[in-house]
C-alpha cells in the first residue's frame, strides 16, 4: 500500500526513453526572456516589486558588512523554489521539490561554501559562534557538542523541511482524490470543494516554503561574518 502511495511521486514520463522528469525546472526560462522585449506587464511589475521587497529585507538579514550583490543568489534561490512548487501543483507535471536530489543539491553547496569562507577568513568569529554569549563555563564543553551538531545537520533541516512540505499535502490530495470514484453524488461536490481548500493552502505553502529556505538561507550566511 504505501509502495503505491509514494509512486505518485516516482519519475515516469520519458520520451524516446530520455527522462523529461527534470524539464518542469527548466519551463520558467521560456517566460523570463520576455521581461527584456516586451512593455512591463502588471505581473513583470507585481515581480519586480516582491524582489525589490526580498532584496531589502536580505540585506537587512547580511547585515552592513555583506558584499554588495549578494542578496541576488538568495532572491535566485527563492524564485526557483517557488517556481518549482508552483509547477508540482499542475496535474501529471513531476514534482521535483519534493525530491531530497534537488533540495539537497541546493541546500548542501550553500552550507560547504558558507562554513570553508567562514572557517578560512573569520576563524575567530566562527569558534566564538559554537559558544552562545553568557553561557556558564560549566556547560561549555556540552554547548560545544550541541552548537557543532546543529550547525551539521542544518543543510538535512533545510532539505527536509522543503520535501516533506511538498509531500504532505500533495498525499493528502492524491488520498482524497482516489476516494473519489466511490462516493455519492453529495459526497463528491464535498470532496471538490475540500480539494480547491487543499489547493488554496498548498499554494500558500508553496510561497512560505521558498521563503523559509531562502531567509534560513541568508541567515546561516550573516553568522559567517
Amino acid at each position: 500500500m504505501m509502495t503505491n502511495l509514494f509512486s505518485v511521486f516516482d519519475p515516469s514520463s520519458s520520451l524516446m526513453n530520455i527522462s523529461l522528469n527534470w524539464l518542469s525546472t527548466l519551463i520558467g526560462l521560456l517566460m523570463i526572456p520576455s521581461m527584456y522585449w516586451f512593455m512591463p506587464s502588471r505581473y513583470h511589475i507585481m515581480w519586480n516589486s516582491i524582489l525589490n521587497t526580498l532584496h531589502n529585507e536580505f540585506k537587512t538579514l547580511l547585515g552592513p558588512s555583506a558584499y554588495n550583490g549578494s542578496t541576488l543568489i538568495f532572491i535566485s534561490l527563492f524564485s526557483m523554489i517557488l517556481f518549482n512548487n508552483f509547477m508540482g501543483l499542475f496535474p501529471y507535471i513531476f514534482t521535483s521539490s519534493s525530491h531530497l536530489t534537488l533540495t539537497l543539491t541546493l541546500a548542501l553547496p550553500l552550507w560547504i561554501s558558507f562554513m570553508i569562507y567562514g572557517w578560512l577568513n573569520n576563524t575567530n568569529h566562527m569558534f566564538a559562534h559554537l559558544v552562545p554569549q553568557g553561557t556558564p563555563a560549566i556547560l561549555m564543553p556540552f554547548m560545544v557538542c550541541i552548537e557543532t551538531i546543529s550547525n551539521m545537520i542544518r543543510p538535512g533541516t533545510l532539505a527536509v523541511r522543503l520535501t516533506a512540505n511538498m509531500i504532505a499535502g500533495h498525499l493528502l490530495m492524491t488520498l482524497l482524490g482516489n476516494t473519489g470514484s466511490s462516493l455519492s453524488s453529495l459526497m463528491i461536490g464535498i470532496l471538490l470543494i475540500t480539494q480547491i481548500l487543499l489547493l488554496m493552502l498548498e499554494s500558500a505553502v508553496a510561497i512560505i516554503q521558498s521563503y523559509v529556505f531562502a531567509v534560513l538561507s541568508t541567515l546561516y550566511s550573516s553568522e559567517i561574518n
